[in-house]
Formats: C-alpha cells, structure tokens, sequence
C-alpha cells in the first residue's frame, strides 16, 4: 500500500500507469496532481460534475454509486488502495454518471487532463497501459452483468465471499470484509435483508460463520460446490 506521506511524485511512480515514465516526466504529471485527503462519508463528486482529470487512490476506499429517483442506492464499484477511477468519463467530454464518496478516511491523487492527453500523444507505451487498464475495467463491468442476470442471489453472495477470501486471506478461510455489508449487499443487487438472510442460511448449513465484519468459510471446496 503507498505511504500517504510520499511526496506526489514518489506517489506517481507506485502507479502503474506512470511507473516507466522518466523523472522529467514524472515531475510534469506531478505539476498537474493534486492531493485530496475526505473524511469518511464526505463526497469527492456529484453525479453531473464535469470531469477535468482522474483520480488515484492512496489510502482508503472510495463508493462509485447513483441513486435511483425512488432513492434507492445502486454501488457500482468501490475503489480501494493503488487503484484509478474516472479514466474514460475524462476523455468522453461528458458529465460523471456516478456519485464519488469515501468510505472511510482517504488520501487521493487527481491527475489533470492536460498533462494526460500531452503523454497520450508523445508515450505509445503509456497509451498502451491507459487502454488497458480501461478495457480490464469494462470486462469487470460486463462480468458484473452476466453475475446478476444469470446467478442466484446465493451464487453472487457465495462467489463474493470466495473472491474476498483469495483477496484478503490468500485462500485462506478467515477475513473480515472490507466493506459494510450494506454496500455489498448494493454492489450485488440484493437488498440488504437477502443479504443477512443468505449469511443466515449459510450458516445454518454449516458453511461459514459471520461475527460482524470476520467471517469464516468452514470448507471453502464445499462452499463452492455449494455454489453450482
């Protein structure tokens, strides 16, 4: 995880958009960066505020989500250390379509456009990496998509809980989740009681175990099986 008291620069070269950039270039984009430090719950930007950069995560967890006009909260994505958000909404010349809001406490990088699209032109390789990394992000969506209309509401709750566990534990069978439950319940497409109530029935089977954030995959093989 970057140390938030790197000076921008020394924060620039742990991402790996810019880290074969030389110093010259390095201090250019760090010219155009700025830090932002949110307080947990404060928003980084509205739905319909324009975009003039991207952003670059420090420290802490950042919630992309919009609200529907029955104010219902639909999470898109959460956004955790080392990683960017807001690529292609800056060069579409349009609005966010998303809300921004930390999570808990977080240190952010903006990165300008200018000195973005300057390196677009001069640096094949960096273009190379921006596409890449916008098009890693587009087959995450469109795997998001194939998850909520072709699994269960179990499937998702169970594939979430194996994703986390190779994540955060490294196969391992203990961890606490990174984020509240109601926002994974959001990021699913579940309400928040099909959620618990899924918890509940897992652990009815014996599968896992859930004491607030740490849960506990009894047999993760099971589990999957379990699955389908």
């Amino acid at each position: 995880m970057p140390d938030p008291n790197m000076s921008i620069p020394q924060l620039l070269r742990q991402m790996p958009l810019f880290s074969e950039l030389s110093d010259d270039d390095i201090e250019r984009v760090a010219h155009y960066t700025r830090d932002r430090h949110l307080a947990k719950g404060e928003m980084l930007f509205q739905r319909g505020d324009p975009a003039h950069g991207f952003y670059f995560v420090v420290d802490g967890q950042i919630k992309l989500a919009f609200s529907s006009a029955q104010g219902n909260e639909k999470v898109v994505e959460v956004i955790g250390p080392r990683q960017s958000f807001g690529e292609a909404v800056m060069f579409m010349d349009r609005p966010y379509p998303v809300f921004a809001e930390a999570l808990v406490d977080t240190s952010l990088l903006h990165v300008g456009q200018r000195v973005v699209s300057d390196l677009l032109d001069q640096d094949a390789a960096f273009a190379r990496k921006l596409l890449a990394g916008m098009a890693i992000r587009l087959h995450g969506m469109v795997r998001d998509v194939e998850t909520y209309s072709l699994r269960s509401s179990t499937q998702r709750v169970i594939g979430y809980l194996l994703q986390q566990s190779d994540e955060t534990a490294g196969s391992g069978t203990e961890f606490d989740l990174a984020i509240s439950k109601q926002v994974i319940a959001s990021r699913l497409n579940l309400t928040p009681e099909t959620l618990s109530r899924i918890f509940h029935d897992l652990s009815s089977a014996g599968l896992i175990s859930v004491r607030g954030k740490h849960i506990t995959l009894h047999d993760p093989a099971r589990l999957a099986r379990h699955q389908g």
